[in-house]
């Protein structure tokens, strides 16, 4: 399916996406693998608003909730999969192509009557039916306050916290070039509503696990800085040398990264199973990295992005550097 630029995304259908909830009997919820705060947040701060309107939907997260988003409310009650049930809606939240849904897509989407697609990655693809797209906020979760507003639901104390979480994270902390006045607004009207920003911050941005402490250790040898592009890579020999069972996150240490006064863009380049590698993508204000995670099959923000591609750890550095560095070379042209 061809991406639709921003400018040409439907226009976001607020007042038909909560009717067709509303009506529902029978809901689902889905977000994208390898879920961030955000995806959590909004999953889960939808899934409250909705049980609280008296139509429990069953909430998925493909694989389980990560550790450290599982103070979220309304995390504990999600599961890993779905395999069996029809569906009158399933709303895909904070996933910007059908293959980012995984294996609670891929079942929803045949065994339900009603796609919704709710999303502010302008690479969203405008799959499902009905579109709650908006590539200006800065998060699903700000898409979801806005679109309880239009409702004229009330916001709980639980569903507060969870839709912070997603602001505060895909902010890193409200730092991003994307904040407003009215993103600083739509937390301050969630912090009324009960929200902890303090826990929050504790929790998603001031907390690392020794595990990847250790993680970060053997990444930081392999970091290389060329023509305004800082690398590095984790390998599955480094994940194995930390303890871990599977790739930890990425997202903390490529904006780690991105920190350096001389580069442009940040990259990380992360060995996953099945001869695939993984990659994280950072830029400056300036500087797009969204444009080329699409070519490659990815998706994302101009300053945040990411792909996963075959081969060798090898083979995709080969294949991508290059194509990181001309991005760098064109956003200082």
């Amino acid at each position: 399916m061809t991406t639709p630029t921003p400018e040409v995304l439907p226009a976001p259908q607020f007042a038909a996406a909560w009717h067709a909830m509303a009506q529902a009997e029978r809901i689902l919820i889905v977000t994208h693998v390898k879920p961030d705060g955000d995806a959590i947040g909004a999953l889960c701060g939808l899934a409250l608003a909705l049980r609280e309107l008296g139509k429990p939907p069953l909430a998925v997260v493909d694989g389980s909730v990560p550790e450290y988003l599982r103070f979220i409310p309304g995390s504990d009650a999600t599961v890993p999969r779905v395999t069996a049930g029809d569906f009158d809606v399933m709303i895909s939240v904070d996933a910007s192509d059908e293959e980012r849904t995984g294996a609670p897509g891929v079942y929803g989407r045949a065994h339900s009557a009603l796609v919704i697609n709710i999303d502010h990655h302008p690479t969203n693809t405008a799959f499902g039916a009905l579109h709650v797209i908006v590539p200006d906020a800065v998060s699903t979760t700000q898409i979801l306050f806005d679109l309880l507003s239009i409702a004229d639901r009330p916001i709980s104390q639980a569903v507060a916290g969870a839709l912070l979480a997603g602001m505060v994270t895909d902010t890193i902390g409200f730092r991003t070039n994307n904040v407003t006045p009215r993103t600083l607004e739509i937390a301050q009207a969630l912090m009324r509503a009960g929200a902890s920003l303090h826990e929050i911050m504790t929790r998603t941005l001031g907390t690392m696990s020794w595990r990847n402490v250790e993680l970060w250790k053997y990444a930081l040898q392999t970091v290389a800085l060329e023509k305004g592009v800082i690398s590095a890579a984790i390998t599955r020999e480094a994940i194995k040398l930390a303890h871990m069972s599977q790739p930890s996150d990425s997202g903390g240490f490529v904006g780690f990264l991105n920190s350096t006064e001389e580069a442009r863009i940040a990259a990380v380049f992360k060995e996953v199973e099945d001869g695939k590698v993984e990659m994280s993508f950072r830029a400056k204000p300036g500087f797009d990295v969204a444009t080329l995670a699409l070519s490659l099959g990815g998706g994302g923000h101009r300053l945040a992005a990411g792909v996963t591609l075959s081969g060798t750890l090898e083979e995709v550095q080969a294949r991508v550097l290059p194509l990181l560095q001309q991005a760098a070379a064109d956003g200082a042209s």
